[in-house]
């Protein structure tokens, strides 16, 4: 991971730099057979250096590129940096603290997660992905107690900025192949909740 010089913004009090790194992903290869694409997982997205959690959004993160040689590789990591927009993702993230759930919506959504990894295959795929582990939930549960930096406030109510990072913290548990896709589907889970807190859209979470 290679963290750009001099770009950097702040969301929440919490300073963020960009960073660019990639996972080579061995658990996809044949080693003994003969030559064929190599994969990797590239992104590109902000650290969090109060909690170093990576803020990655599914437009900055590539999960399978497959490639056969260095300069194809380059061409694609080039292409990946070039439509990236970095002002877009930040808006995104500062929104993330104008929203909130109250402790008995928390609950709610801890309850449901918890469900979710045993629900029939046919409901899982009506309702929005769950990126987290039955574990990672617990994780989460536990610091919305417990964090320092991003734990409930007196009243029980908690923003979707501190939510967002009690996800991309538990997901730092992962495996590395599987860190990265569970770490952009947080942002895409976060955007999911809070259409539902703006416009009382559907949300089998929150229902």
């Amino acid at each position: 991971m290679y963290e750009v010089p001099g770009i950097s913004t702040d969301v929440d009090g919490n300073k963020l730099s960009l960073s660019i790194g990639g996972v080579r992903a061995l658990n996809h290869e044949n080693l003994y057979g003969k030559k064929t694409e190599e994969h990797f997982k590239v992104f590109i997205g902000f650290k969090n250096h109060v909690c170093i959690n990576l803020c990655i959004s599914t437009d900055g993160f590539l999960e399978d590129l497959r490639v056969m040689s260095v300069h194809e590789l380059f061409n694609r990591v080039f292409q990946l940096l070039t439509r990236f927009d970095a002002e877009r993702q930040i808006n995104h993230l500062k929104t993330l603290s104008e929203y909130a759930l109250t402790e008995h919506q928390f609950a709610q959504l801890i309850g449901r997660a918890r469900l979710y990894n045993y629900l029939p295959q046919k409901q899982k795929k009506e309702i929005e992905k769950l990126p987290l582990s039955d574990t990672q939930v617990s994780v989460v549960a536990k610091d919305y107690y417990q964090d320092k930096s991003f734990c409930r406030s007196e009243d029980g109510d908690i923003d979707m900025w501190k939510v967002y990072n009690l996800f991309t913290s538990s997901v730092k548990s992962s495996y590395i192949d599987t860190f990265l896709g569970r770490n952009a589907g947080s942002l895409l889970f976060m955007s999911h909740l809070i259409n539902h807190l703006k416009s009382s859209a559907t949300s089998w979470y929150l229902s």
